[in-house]
């Protein structure tokens, strides 16, 4: 079993820990690589992103990391891009991802809270969730030609709180819809997606990021996934990766265990 960890924070975004001590606990768990993925500065104010004057910080320190653990774990430099970050570049890969979504001239944050995201539905949606659910997937499709990621991320986060507070049947015609639109186009795409346990080690989730229908679907397309814990803590750098690892083998679904395989 080769471990490596890809979509990574630290206390440079709305991480807990240093970039070092979650390379340390990165190569306590046995990884053979590590990358780091902390949130691209927004266009808008973000008290979870980065900050833009420590981006060449961040950047500096991964490289010093990477020398510092050489012949221990390899060190990759990356950042996770939002469809409304500023652009980014110099990294050996973007992770690219939608946690807003913008309404009458509001942005949606769609990860807040169970509660505070059923708000903002009702008062700009009038309660249709799916209305909701098809303007985020809308952002999604475009992913890829708005960051040029090498790995999408959480593809079907919009749906983060369902299991506690439904909302969304993801079966029901609308949902599949813009789930089916979204992968038209990022199926074409070079970018991977990633099975993302993150949700899972928070209590949100009892499943990964995406679905089962949507994996199978990213699976029949000859496209490989990689298994990320979206950790911002030490302690869950590798979360849940034994039990996916199992999980695509028995489906036979393809999985990468290097980030050199796709950049």
């Amino acid at each position: 079993m080769i471990l490596s960890s890809y979509h990574t924070h630290s206390k440079y975004s709305d991480g807990k820990n240093t970039l070092e001590e979650m390379v340390l606990s990165a190569i306590e768990k046995g990884c053979a690589e590590i990358g780091f993925s902390d949130h691209a500065p927004m266009m808008f104010d973000c008290d979870w992103s980065a900050k833009a004057e420590e981006i060449e910080n961040y950047k500096r320190e991964i490289l010093d990391l990477r020398e510092k653990y050489k012949g221990k774990i390899k060190i990759f430099l990356g950042i996770e891009q939002d469809y409304y970050s500023v652009p980014a570049g110099g990294y050996d890969y973007i992770i690219g991802s939608v946690h807003f979504v913008y309404k009458d001239g509001e942005y949606i944050p769609v990860d807040i809270s169970a509660n505070e995201v059923k708000a903002y539905v009702d008062r700009l949606y009038g309660g249709d969730a799916y209305a909701y659910c098809e303007d985020y997937f809308k952002l999604v499709k475009e992913i890829y030609a708005k960051t040029g990621c090498n790995i999408i991320g959480h593809f079907d986060l919009v749906t983060k709180f369902n299991e506690r507070l439904p909302m969304v049947d993801i079966n029901h015609p609308r949902y599949v819809a813009a789930v089916d639109g979204a992968l038209s186009t990022l199926l074409k795409a070079p970018a991977i997606f990633e099975v993302n346990t993150g949700a899972i080690s928070r209590g949100y989730r009892t499943t990964p990021y995406p679905d089962d229908r949507t994996m199978g679907i990213i699976a029949k397309s000859g496209k490989p996934f990689v298994i990320t814990s979206d950790t911002h803590n030490i302690e869950t750098v590798t979360f849940g990766f034994d039990k996916e690892m199992e999980r695509l083998n028995q489906k036979g679904y393809k999985y990468i265990t290097s980030l050199e395989e796709i950049i």
